[in-house]
């Protein structure tokens, strides 16, 4: 299926705006640990409920869609490890024989975002969280392009990030160790097209690299590359850019 990335936003620790991201893309390297972004446009009761994945995640949703749009879109969200400090918190507590927070508990599951989101936004339409392993760009990718097509859908938001990872799991983890989280408006008739295939892996050897894949991502498309690579379990996802949209 073809489609079009209508706006995109992107947030990691250190890199600022478009313009900071044009320079990462040339030179890439992992997220680092840091703060997360400023959610200031968010009501301060907000603020207080969300946690570094949230208001990441939140933050490039705002930026890829600052107009009354957001209300209208369909969403979703995909997150490898969700609010994995939040659980973390949780484990101790619960080894420690301490009472657990109910309202903690509640944001410690991978629809946080989306939930948070949703209230924050207003937004009614229908939303999906991913979390697939390794794979959990490339498939909430694929869940996006599904709601444009099963909803014939002029547009829909995909929300894509992960926080750091806690220390406690440090030597589990095989990415960067910074939060990140990217936003892209993807439409079926605005904007310069890409297609996504699908195909079997024949190297059956993924690429390795310190930055996420939705951080390639970034990077490809901001370079001039017609083509993106990313393989997972046998499978080679490539994006192509320069097609032409899919009719509506």
């Amino acid at each position: 299926m073809r489609v079009a990335v209508q706006r995109w936003a992107a947030w990691a620790n250190g890199v600022e705006g478009e313009s900071g991201w044009r320079v990462w893309a040339r030179r890439p390297e992992a997220p680092i640990p840091g703060d997360p972004p400023d959610v200031s446009f968010l009501p301060a009761l907000q603020r207080r409920r969300c946690d570094a994945l949230a208001r990441a995640m939140l933050y490039v949703a705002h930026e890829c869609c600052p107009d009354e749009s957001i209300a209208s879109l369909p969403t979703v969200f995909a997150s490898r490890h969700g609010p994995i400090a939040t659980t973390v918190t949780l484990l101790h507590d619960l080894a420690e024989q301490r009472p657990v927070s109910p309202t903690r508990f509640s944001h410690s599951v991978h629809n946080t975002p989306a939930g948070l989101f949703s209230i924050w936004s207003g937004n009614r339409q229908p939303s999906t969280s991913v979390s697939a392993r390794q794979e959990s760009f490339v498939q909430g990718y694929v869940e996006a392009l599904c709601t444009l097509h099963r909803r014939a859908a002029r547009r829909v938001l995909f929300v894509t990030g992960d926080e750091p990872i806690p220390e406690e799991l440090a030597a589990l983890h095989d990415e960067g160790a910074g939060g990140y989280a990217v936003a892209l408006l993807l439409s079926r008739d605005e904007g310069d097209a890409i297609r996504l295939a699908r195909r079997p892996d024949e190297a059956g050897q993924p690429v390795s690299r310190a930055w996420p894949d939705a951080l390639e991502f970034v990077r490809w498309w901001l370079s001039d590359e017609p083509t993106l690579a990313i393989a997972h379990g046998g499978i080679r996802w490539t994006w192509e850019r320069g097609a032409e949209p899919s009719a509506s």
